[in-house]
Parts: structure tokens; sequence; C-alpha cells
């Protein structure tokens, strides 16, 4: 494949556009009225123009990383095809604007917006076998020391701390329920009982009638979080903190009670029906947990995996052999399922490469409250991407692709019968999705001949 040696540059022609694909995004966010909402709730200062933060969400949605990146919404003929269009500075003006209760209103938007989302393309099942919520959180490294908030945390980097729950089920993606920016030495538990009771909440506002479990790792391993799934009536699986309760209880498990477990290079032996395998697991029913806590310790089954070590000798004596990973749970699943189910927590880790891919690149202000509002656009804008990949028939596909196959599309408008036509190319290979994602937020559009 070669350039053509007869080409020439001219950037003269008004009426083209290069994000024909918003066009049915911003349809379907106005369809579960998402600038009603934002005038409803977000009540600071300026923060209070709608426009503007729709403004700052379709940037978002068309890969904006920065402030400066939102004038990608200025360019050709998006000012005809869209109205209100601003300019960054504008935009970095609102985003400064945002007070520390700018966060929590948009996490009161983005609830009521996932549950008319949900309804609307079925982004969410409301009766799967089970619901998860999967919490946890993700450091944004910065540079410089301009950066409110700014601290160096278990990484040991320097940045921003960004916390969120997601909500997923067998076979629908993950939505962000809610998410937090924090300071970058905060640790995971620093409200997380609260994320968990918003986050189930979310869940059940969107029409979940089913189980719900919380999944975490050993940094939410605490009293207050398991408190806060049990008082909101949802299951649990988190990954134990090694202690000495622990290892005792491991200890106990006699040898027989290991079952091996499908896992990574396993081998199915027909003969024996059973798994050949380095993993197995095996089942601590009546386990109580945190007795040194000050609050009623909670009883719960204690489910432990284990994986043959490649080099046993430098281990500890338990642990010569065998790699051991704990955690609790109150589900009535079987205990190979409720193992199955507690690795699928590493989902969430699919929504946070998505999100630093995309608008958290970078935290694009030094100021921590205009950040703080940059993140809650960016889980409206990450979940209205989810609606419409469900929308377009493409619900497992994740947001890099998605703003490549279904947003950045060129189109040339046209002016015919006193109406705007869109033109897009020929042999887009992505097409019939796009046909649908546009028939499923409007009337089906006539050709034009």
């Amino acid at each position: 494949m070669r350039s053509s040696h007869i080409l020439r540059r001219g950037q003269d022609d008004t009426s083209l556009i290069g994000l024909g694909g918003l066009v049915p995004v911003l349809r379907l966010a106005e369809q579960a009225g998402l600038s009603g909402l934002l005038a409803q709730r977000v009540t600071a200062r300026t923060s209070t123009d709608p426009v503007k933060a729709v403004g700052v969400i379709a940037g978002i949605l068309a890969g904006a990383d920065s402030i400066d990146d939102l004038d990608i919404l200025r360019h050709g003929a998006m000012g005809t095809v869209f109205a209100g269009v601003r300019a960054p500075s504008t935009y970095g003006t609102f985003l400064r604007s945002a007070t520390a209760g700018t966060a929590a209103q948009l996490r009161a938007v983005n609830t009521c917006l996932l549950g008319r989302l949900a309804e609307a393309t079925g982004m969410i099942a409301v009766e799967p076998r089970v619901t998860w919520i999967d919490i946890d959180d993700t450091i944004r490294e910065v540079h410089g020391y301009q950066k409110q908030a700014a601290a160096y945390g278990h990484t040991r980097q320097l940045g921003l701390n960004v916390q969120l729950a997601a909500i997923s089920s067998p076979g629908v993606a993950p939505v962000i329920a809610q998410a937090r920016l924090r300071r970058g030495n905060t640790t995971s538990l620093n409200g997380a009982d609260r994320m968990v009771t918003e986050a189930i909440g979310c869940a059940r506002h969107a029409g979940v009638t089913g189980p719900v479990m919380v999944r975490a790792d050993a940094g939410y391993y605490a009293h207050k979080v398991v408190s806060a799934a049990l008082r909101a009536g949802a299951w649990f699986s988190i990954t134990v903190k090694t202690n000495p309760a622990v290892e005792r209880a491991i200890a106990s498990i006699d040898a027989d009670a290991w079952t091996p477990i499908r896992y990574p290079q396993a081998v199915w032996d027909p003969e024996q029906h059973r798994w050949i395998s380095d993993a197995e697991v095996a089942e601590v029913p009546v386990f109580t947990a945190f007795t040194r806590s000050k609050s009623v310790p909670i009883g719960c089954r204690l489910i432990v995996r284990r994986v043959k070590r490649l080099n046993p000798q430098h281990q500890p004596a338990l642990c010569e052999d065998w790699r051991y990973h704990g955690f609790i749970t109150n589900s009535d699943l079987s205990m190979i399922e409720a193992d199955q189910q507690h690795r699928g927590h590493a989902i969430i880790e699919q929504v946070i490469a998505e999100l630093k891919a995309m608008a958290l690149k970078h935290l694009p202000s030094g100021k921590y409250l205009a950040n703080t509002a940059w993140v809650g656009y960016t889980v409206i804008a990450f979940n209205l991407a989810r609606a419409a990949a469900h929308a377009a028939g493409r619900p497992t596909t994740r947001w890099p692709s998605l703003t490549r196959h279904l947003i950045t599309i060129p189109a040339r408008i046209i002016k015919s019968a006193r109406r705007l036509w869109l033109r897009f190319p020929t042999r887009w290979a992505w097409k019939t999705q796009f046909d649908t994602l546009w028939n499923a937020t409007g009337p089906p559009t006539p050709a034009l001949s």
C-alpha cells in the first residue's frame, strides 16, 4: 500500500465532519434525558449549563483526553450538526467551576441515566443468576507537582487515586456504577463501604432484581466492606489477607479435601472424569472473619485455591509446594463455581484499562475539583458508549474499538429539500452495526437519490 504521488492538500471544505457517529450516540443520550438530568441535579455555579456538560461528554466520546483535545468538536461542519459547541478554553473554565458537591451530583446523574439506558438497550441484565459488582482502585500517574492532591501511593508513583465500582453479569459487558477521584496516597478502604452501598443501589435502580455479589481483592478485606454488602442484602466474595487465623484454617484442611480444577494448562482425564491440574480448591465451610474487630465477627465460608510453586525451596513451611489464595463468601454457590466467579473479578481490570486508554490517559487540570468533574463526565461517557455498543449489536466491544469503528466516521453534510443529510463513505467495514445504531436512535434514514 503506497501513497499516491499526485496527491495535493486542501483544508477548505466546510461540509465535512470526522465524527459522524456522534450523532446517534448523542441522540441516545437525549432520549435518555441526559440534558434534563444535568440541569436538575448539577447545581454548582456555572456547572449548571447542561450544554457545556454535554459538550465535554461528547468530546470524551470522540477520544479527547485533555481540555485542548475538546477542540475536536469545532472542526469542519460540526457547528452545523451540533448546536452549542464551545471553545476548549470555555470548557476549561466550566470544569474549573466545579465544587465539592459536583462529583456527588454527577454520580446521581449517572445512576439515573444508567437506569434509563438499561431499560432502553438492555445493557444490564435484570434477572440473571447473579449480578457482579466489582470494586477496585487504580493510580493515575501524573508528572510535576502542580496537580492538586497528587501524592505517592502504594505503587510509589506520583498520582491521584481513582476508585470505581463496575456492574456486570454473565454475557453482559461491565458498566460503571460509581467512581471517585481521591488523593494519591489514600488507602483502598477509604470510603469503600459507601462505594459498596451506592453501587448496589445503582444496580437495583437499573432494574436488577436477582442476587448481587460484591467482589474485591485483599485491599478491601475489612469488616465495614462486608457489613455494607450484608446490609444491602448482597453476597460478598473478597480475598482474605494472610493472618494467623487464616493460616490455621488452611492448615486444618484435610489432604484428601483438595479438588483439581480447570485452570490454565489443565488437562481433562476422560477415564477418571477429573481435571489433571496444577491448581486445586478446598473449602472451610464454617469460618469466622474479623475476630479482632471491635464489631461483631462475621460467619462465612472460606474457599482456598492453591497453585503449585515453580521454586518451592525458598518458601515458608506451610507454602513449600503451593501458593494459597483464599477468599470469604456467603453465597450459596458450589465451591468450584464460587472459585470461578471470584476469579472473574479481574474484569474490572478491563474497565480500568479502557479508561486509561481513553479519557483517563491524563487528568487534564491542575485543579483537583476540575479533575473530579472530569472523572464524573468520563463515567457518563463510558456508559453511553456501552449503551451505544448494545444498540449497535456489539455488546462486548471495548470503548477504544467502539470509538474507532462507530464514532470517528467521516461524513459530508448535504443540504437538500430544506433538510440536512449525512453522506458516509462506502464500504465502511462496520456499516451494518452503524446502521443498527442509527436506526435504534431515530427513524430509519431514506436513501438519498
